[in-house]
């Protein structure tokens, strides 16, 4: 529903159908508060088309444009997180759980009577090292040492 000052002013700007636009004339006619009000719209409606709109200039843009490029761009905050507190707080809780589960270990009473575990202490080392497998482990530890060594001086590299 609109208000009356709704209405009124589509009336004055003729954005009403006909049978709206009559319904408001019987208004108008009939009531004076409503002729008061409509008279009063009239009267503003009236004032604002007297004002001269102020255009800008044909630089305006330009300039604008000119003074917003000259304004130094905002940088984003960065911040540093130190590590060494991340690193403490993660040795704490380690440390923590630690000592938990040895006091656990402590005060447990475990007894394993129908656990009988009997290993095989019998191991043949000289089955398992064969020279392949001994120079698959050396070349294994070459090529991680050469990637570690790369590593350091790529980082030493970038932080000059």
């Amino acid at each position: 529903m609109k208000t009356i000052e709704e209405q009124l002013w589509d009336y004055i700007d003729g954005n009403l159908s006909s049978s709206e636009a009559k319904i408001i004339e019987d208004k108008i006619n009939s009531d004076a508060d409503f002729k008061l009000q409509y008279e009063a719209l009239l009267n503003l409606d009236l004032a604002f088309s007297k004002i001269e709109l102020d255009e800008p200039s044909m630089s305006f843009n330009r300039n604008v444009m000119e003074s917003v490029a000259l304004e130094a761009a905002p940088v984003a905050m960065k911040t540093k997180v130190n590590t060494s507190i991340i690193y403490g707080i993660g040795g704490f809780f380690i440390v923590s759980l630690m000592a938990l589960f040895g006091y656990v270990l402590f005060n447990a009473d475990i007894k394993f009577s129908d656990f009988d575990l009997k290993l095989n202490t019998d191991f043949n080392l000289d089955k398992y090292m064969t020279p392949t497998m001994l120079y698959s482990f050396l070349f294994t530890d070459l090529v991680l040492g050469l990637v570690f060594i790369d590593y350091l001086l790529r980082k030493k590299i970038a932080h000059k």
